[in-house]
């Protein structure tokens, strides 16, 4: 374990020892700037000795692998967990707009479309995705002297991996050329049958069923399918909830597609950040994996991209998750008796405790993600096991407040934590 120092300027040092820490902070030469990860400041000169950091980046649309190391040692290595809720946050936000304009407005004239987007501009979850990439690599930048950054960047031939025998002309035709809509390509794809119960039902009316949800999963045709009226509401799919019984036959392509649409967006910021940034590529990292006998996870791949693979870990890793600030919407969704909407506003605190704060539980680091008014909370840790579901305010005590970065200290090596992703 290291403990990170920085000088009386704000600059970041080469990190020390617990023990010359706790000398320093006896001392009154030093004074702790941040908990975890658990920095110092020095109150004194420093000459300011450092050494070669190089800091690797495995980029990713849901999990980010860092890895900070000098030539023989490994100074700093996480894996950071990012927000995949802002598809369908910003689809509830707009169907509750829809319908309160519908309530409200008895007629609003059209209008064209004319509202010009600045450029540069990128849709709010991918935009999110790198501004968490970027506050990553100023938290390491905060701590350690970093000399050098390296980001693997990929991008994906979406239309390559559903027709691997795709070429030329037919990228510019897709598969629905030639059909008027989806639904008539979704119709002639599953042969005018219903594919749950295969035509049994005889059934001549015949529908297209949404297999995720139109908020996240959208109209695409890996998203549809068809049943057949009797077993899409009156009988069987709808009526006894048995939509998750029906899965799609090719995972989404939304993870790559976001990855091709942020590579180069991303990097280009960060080079304007930091000049000694550069880039690498996944086949790199896995040739280097490979020969240095490595096993799969974020961190150590973040570790194969930083350049020296085989530094020896420090015996700590963090885990950090990022997680929504705030809670806009106003009214719940469920409509009460009497066309009542009940309200959806909570106070922040509950008894001087609010979500997401870092408290000790029985000896015990966790984060708050449930509570209740009667001052019982539901203690987690980042990777989602529980620790108590209904723990008393009385012994808790709170150590970080709460942020849109939870930062957990573990001890171990770069075994994986997270699902790979």
């Amino acid at each position: 374990m290291f403990v990170y120092m920085i000088n009386k300027h704000g600059k970041p040092l080469m990190p020390c020892s617990p023990r010359k820490a706790r000398l320093l902070l006896k001392q009154k030469k030093a004074k702790v700037v941040r908990r975890t990860p658990f920095t110092i400041q020095l109150l004194y000169g420093s000459s300011g000795y450092k050494q070669p950091v190089s800091l690797g980046v495995d980029m990713g649309t849901r999990h980010v692998g860092i890895s900070a190391i000098t030539e023989k040692d490994v100074l700093f290595e996480a894996e950071a967990q990012l927000r995949t809720d802002i598809v369908g946050l910003l689809a509830i936000r707009r169907q509750f707009r829809r319908s309160r304009r519908n309530r409200k407005t008895r007629y609003r004239e059209a209008r064209f479309l004319n509202r010009r987007k600045p450029e540069g501009w990128l849709p709010p979850s991918i935009q999110h995705k790198i501004n968490s990439h970027i506050k990553l690599i100023d938290l390491v930048h905060y701590i350690l002297p970093v000399t050098s950054v390296t980001i693997e960047v990929a991008t994906f031939d979406t239309q390559k991996l559903k027709n691997p025998n795709i070429q030329g002309v037919e990228y510019q035709q897709g598969e629905q050329m030639g059909f008027w809509n989806v639904r008539e390509y979704v119709l002639y794809r599953d042969n005018h049958t219903c594919q749950y119960c295969k035509g049994e039902k005889k059934d001549p009316v015949l529908q297209v069923h949404h297999i995720e949800s139109r908020k996240t999963g959208g109209d695409s045709p890996d998203n549809l399918i068809t049943l057949c009226k009797t077993c899409h509401h009156e009988d069987e799919i709808h009526e006894k909830g048995l939509e998750h019984i029906l899965q799609r036959k090719r995972p989404p392509m939304r993870d790559a597609s976001q990855m091709t649409a942020m590579r180069w967006a991303m990097f280009s910021r960060i080079r304007e950040k930091y000049s000694h940034a550069n880039i690498t590529y996944g086949y790199i990292t896995k040739c280097i994996r490979i020969a240095n006998g490595l096993p799969k996870s974020h961190m150590v791949d973040a570790r194969c991209i930083s350049g020296n693979p085989l530094a020896k870990p420090s015996g700590t890793v963090y885990l950090l998750k990022f997680v929504r600030k705030n809670n806009r919407q106003l009214h719940k969704a469920t409509i009460l008796k009497g066309g009542k909407r009940k309200s959806n506003k909570a106070p922040r605190f509950v008894k001087e405790f609010q979500l997401f704060d870092k408290v000790v539980y029985e000896g015990k680091e966790c984060f708050i993600f449930g509570r209740r008014s009667s001052g019982y909370f539901d203690l987690r840790l980042l990777d989602g096991a529980k620790v108590h579901a209904s723990a008393s305010w009385k012994k808790l005590k709170r150590v970080e407040y709460a942020s849109t970065l939870l930062i957990e200290r573990r001890k171990g090596d770069s075994s994986p934590t997270f699902a790979l992703a």
